[in-house]
């Protein structure tokens, strides 16, 4: 099982900066996530390798909604 990347917040994803497969250390930006007129960059908790890709840009998203996962 992978460790799941999440928003902090609900808003709308501008743009996702990863697709599976792709190899990512700790801090890297997953996505960036618009929220309250403010863009914010969603970044990995982990390094590994991005096994899933959960959402599209422009999808809006819930608080603490899984839009990637780690392996």
């Amino acid at each position: 099982m992978g460790t799941p990347v999440t928003v902090p917040m609900v808003g709308k994803i501008v743009s996702v900066s990863v697709k599976v497969g792709d190899k990512v250390k700790e801090d890297d930006q997953v996505a960036i996530l618009e929220a309250m007129k403010m863009e914010m960059p969603v970044v990995a908790p982990v390094t590994g390798t991005v096994k899933e890709v959960c959402v599209a840009s422009g999808q809006e998203v819930e608080a603490e909604a899984v839009i990637a996962v780690i392996e």
